[in-house]
């Protein structure tokens, strides 16, 4: 049986400010999400998890949450799960003790033991292997952990801040993620929009990159043409803002003039490019199964509403009604 999160022996005392001013937009999409992680940041959750596309801020929004709790002064730890190898992970997260391994020469806490009273940002979450994933479930679940080589629990109250970009629902059908941490990891989901579901904050988000790196290269551009705003709205973002960044960053370099203009930017920026294809594998695909998987994901997106579902696939509200019957029986 789970046991309850322990108390904190932190002070709670003090509640900062939920402002969120450093995630730069005011489009609905991302006014939705910033009332929604105020409310988190405010709230007692101890289980987060951020879904979204690469390159949309999930690392900057963890931040923020915890900026804004009254966590605020005990640390603030991060790991890109995906980055290291699963002994590496599995040290750098819940420690070792002397003579747990070769080289171990001295007890070592994880990150985990050291962000006790803060926060743990676990980013690309979904590539943890199997093995792992058990230990980090008992952690989650009873909020207690061994170090390596170690027989004691330890136990600390940290709030776990999870991230990906991977469709985890897709993860748990082909058995690459356990069921029973995915249900326990989305305890309070959060989707991240894609750049080109905010359009109308790119004109902020660019004038806040240029204003950053005209202080970084001592420049002097005011703004950024009508021109350039154009394209940079007419270009379709997969990199997202990540990708905005890079190409103002690129813009800023090459400028010469007191304003950034179309001439600033990459040539194949706006004008039309290609949409993404999907290729037929040479094996074939199961074609039932793949429009199945993406009626799902389409829902999973737009948070079980069929209209903007339907939108996302191009699709009418009755087609995907039809579709979405069809496809239920077809998996009978």
């Amino acid at each position: 049986m789970a046991l309850p999160a322990p108390a904190s022996p932190f002070s709670r005392s003090v509640r900062p400010a939920l402002t969120f001013d450093r995630i730069i937009g005011n489009s609905p999409a991302i006014v939705a999400v910033k009332s929604l992680l105020a409310k988190i940041a405010a709230s007692p959750a101890s289980t987060v998890l951020l879904c979204g596309e690469s390159g949309t801020g999930k690392g900057l929004m963890a931040e923020e949450i915890h900026a804004s709790s009254d966590r605020c002064e005990r640390p603030f730890q991060n790991i890109t799960c995906g980055a290291l190898p699963e002994t590496l992970l599995e040290s750098e997260l819940f420690g070792s003790e002397r003579g747990a391994f070769t080289d171990a020469k001295r007890q070592r806490k994880g990150l985990i033991e050291v962000a006790d009273g803060g926060t743990v940002f676990l980013d690309e979450i979904g590539e943890i292997t199997p093995a792992l994933q058990i230990k980090l479930l008992r952690f989650l679940e009873e909020r207690a952990f061994k170090r390596i080589g170690g027989s004691a629990d330890i136990r600390v109250d940290v709030r776990v801040i999870a991230a990906t970009n991977r469709d985890l629902e897709h993860a748990v059908r082909d058995g690459s993620l356990r069921e029973d941490l995915y249900y326990r990891l989305r305890v309070l989901p959060v989707r991240v929009p894609p750049l080109r579901e905010r359009l109308a904050d790119i004109p902020p988000l660019a004038a806040f990159f240029v204003d950053s790196y005209n202080e970084a290269f001592h420049k002097r551009v005011h703004g950024i043409s009508r021109g350039a705003l154009a394209r940079l709205t007419a270009h379709g973002w997969p990199g997202n803002v990540r990708e905005l960044k890079n190409v103002i960053e690129r813009a800023m370099l090459l400028s010469e003039g007191d304003q950034l203009t179309e001439a600033d930017l990459p040539p194949s920026l706006g004008h039309g490019a290609r949409p993404h294809q999907v290729e037929l594998p040479a094996e074939g695909l199961d074609l039932p199964r793949l429009e199945h998987d993406l009626l799902h994901q389409a829902l999973n997106r737009s948070g079980g509403n069929r209209s903007r579902a339907a939108r996302l696939l191009g699709l009418s509200r009755h087609q995907i009604r039809y579709r979405l019957k069809k496809s239920t029986r077809s998996r009978r």
